[in-house]
């Protein structure tokens, strides 16, 4: 028995497949028990039996057990399984339990069976494992004794079996959903046929407005919605397969020809079965998806093209039939495949922790004194290089990835600054570009202010910068409440851009703001040093009046500054006074001219 357990607990140990392995105990229980056949099932999460092991039994013997559930009339086996307790069969022509196998057990010579159950170290029932005799009797002593010390080398085989499945299942789906994940995506569409145009399409799914849910209702919802949507994709689309691909994304892959023949309709009525009522976490929310399709053609040399064209037409249906499909046409791709490729960037910038904020000091002309900084959003790209966020290009239909932004460069800038803002002379705020559809998002001013108050900083050190793409968002009720709401919270709001053709005096009647930046068509323009100079004299006077503080942008020579100063300009920014610089820098500087003492700051900017 000895070697028969260390046979068995090598292989077990080499990895050996479970059935090479079960096989292996059956023959050497055999070998030692003449006139017997041994058989190993297991059972599954359902109750059904799996024959993992039977080298001594006919394929229609097997047939006959494998698939059936466990209970008191399912054979020897399955009562075992069922209730757990050893069950002898003496007489297998009389006994009720073996009907289901009773005329191939007879044809096969066998009279009687007696089944124990294996049970794991939880005491959960693994499966059972039968002795079958060509006599009508049970086991004896010394042929108990042996199934015994063998039960428990089946145990630890099917125990590490249930592990590998688990692991194997874990690797390949997706814990939330149930569904396939991206790993298991990527390997089928590997595997399809790229020579038969029209044989198998994909269509790619994002759920619309997942975000504004997690924010407004809570992450909860936000999961119940997206198992909604993975189980309402599955039974509208079946038999093709659906796959849960990233955060809000899914992935089907089509394959029956009538589906392919007639993608449209198909797409429609699926989105028809997404959209019903449906009760997330105690909230009534209604799915909605937005779709690209793409199918095989000859042009396909590998299947990841294929995805490449359903995440095209996918991208374009959020850009213009947001909620509905498009459908992959030649030439499609070539005007968003730069911006797809930029989110791509953004995203994994902000998975590898690439972003980081550039400061640039606003600068008090008059005593070179930083009155405040600006802080720059900076993607390291993989090459090392850098790059500005605006440089990427992220528009309304990357919201949710533009606000992610926005919420990692407030949370370093408020660790950064918070650390400054205790230095003697230590600049009064530091300013973050927002746009209209941060502006749109739920509880933006309550998220800002749990950011301020973990780092024990005042809400008035915080200016938001609405820039040049956010002056049309307000002219939205929903965007001025929230710049109200803000403001009310002691969280200041600058004009960018002002003086541009977006950015106007009327703003500073609806708009209600705190400063604005001279832009600079207006600062930059010596060559019309007098049109440029009433206008910048005018703003000048009317934002004293409304109490607006007034910075000039794009200072880039002494003669700007000079110019600038003599209108009665005060404060600005620009390569002139300073360039943007690391966080490091910024550090240093700031550390240095405490040292120093404030008023020397002119001669580190100069």
């Amino acid at each position: 028995m000895l070697l028969l357990q260390k046979t068995i607990l090598e292989m077990i140990a080499r990895g050996d497949s479970l059935k090479s392995t079960m096989d292996q105990l059956c023959l050497q229980i055999e070998a030692r028990i003449p006139e017997t056949i041994c058989s190993i099932v297991a059972v599954d999460a359902a109750g059904l039996l799996q024959i993992i092991a039977a080298p001594g039994l006919s394929n229609e013997f097997i047939a006959l057990i494998d698939g059936v559930p466990a209970g008191p009339t399912a054979g020897s086996c399955g009562s075992a399984v069922f209730h757990n307790q050893p069950v002898s069969v003496t007489d297998i022509a009389a006994d009720p339990r073996l009907e289901i196998v009773r005329p191939e057990a007879l044809h096969a010579g066998i009279a009687a069976c007696r089944s124990n159950p294996i049970v794991g170290r939880s005491g959960r029932v693994l499966g059972a494992f039968t002795q079958y005799f060509r006599e009508a009797r049970g086991p004896n002593e010394v042929e108990q004794e042996i199934v015994r010390a063998c039960l428990d080398l089946a145990a630890i085989a099917l125990e590490r079996q249930e592990r590998v499945a688990e692991r194997e299942h874990r690797a390949t789906h997706d814990e939330l959903t149930g569904l396939p994940n991206l790993s298991a995506f990527r390997t089928l569409i590997a595997r399809l046929p790229c020579d038969a145009p029209g044989s198998w399409g994909l269509l790619a799914i994002d759920v619309d407005n997942l975000k504004p849910v997690n924010d407004t209702y809570g992450h909860h919802a936000g999961d119940s919605l997206l198992r909604t949507v993975a189980a309402r994709l599955t039974s509208a689309v079946a038999p093709n397969t659906v796959f849960r691909v990233g955060g809000d994304e899914f992935m089907i892959v089509l394959r029956t020809e009538h589906h392919l023949a007639e993608m449209e309709s198909f797409v429609e009525g699926v989105l028809d079965h997404l959209a019903r009522p449906a009760d997330c976490s105690g909230f009534w929310l209604i799915p909605q998806a937005s779709v690209g399709g793409a199918t095989v053609t000859d042009d396909d040399a590998i299947s990841e093209t294929v995805r490449q064209n359903a995440d095209h037409a996918l991208y374009l249906a959020k850009e213009t039939r947001r909620g509905g499909f498009v459908r992959f046409w030649p030439g499609l791709g070539s005007p968003i495949t730069d911006r797809i490729r930029h989110v791509r960037e953004i995203q994994a910038a902000l998975q590898d922790e690439r972003v980081e904020p550039w400061y640039q000091p606003i600068i008090c002309l008059d005593t070179g004194r930083f009155v405040g900084l600006e802080a720059l959003c900076r993607v390291r790209t993989a090459n090392g290089s850098i790059k500005a966020a605006a440089a990427f290009g992220l528009g309304d239909s990357e919201a949710e990835i533009a606000y992610e932004l926005t919420r990692r460069m407030l949370a370093m800038v408020a660790e950064d600054f918070s650390a400054w803002v205790r230095l003697d002379g230590a600049p009064d705020y530091v300013a973050v570009n927002v746009t209209s559809a941060d502006l749109r998002v739920p509880g933006l001013t309550e998220e800002l202010i749990n950011i301020l108050a973990d780092r024990k900083l005042a809400a008035r050190h915080l200016v938001l910068d609405l820039n040049e793409t956010t002056h049309l968002g307000l002219r939205e009720k929903q965007t001025l409440e929230a710049i109200q709401h803000l403001r009310t919270n002691g969280i200041r709001i600058a004009l960018d851009d002002f003086g541009s053709g977006l950015a106007s005096l009327s703003h500073l009647m609806s708009v209600p703001v705190d400063m604005i930046k001279l832009d600079p068509s207006l600062t930059c323009a010596l060559d019309e040093k007098d049109k440029a100079g009433a206008i910048i004299s005018g703003m000048l006077d009317i934002s004293s009046r409304l109490g607006i503080e007034v910075i000039a942008e794009a200072i880039e020579t002494p003669e700007q500054n000079a110019w600038l100063l003599s209108l009665g300009c005060h404060y600005g920014q620009g390569f002139h006074l300073c360039q943007p610089m690391q966080r490091s820098q910024m550090s240093s500087i700031l550390h240095s001219t405490v040292r120093m003492g404030g008023n020397d700051r002119a001669r580190l900017t100069a």
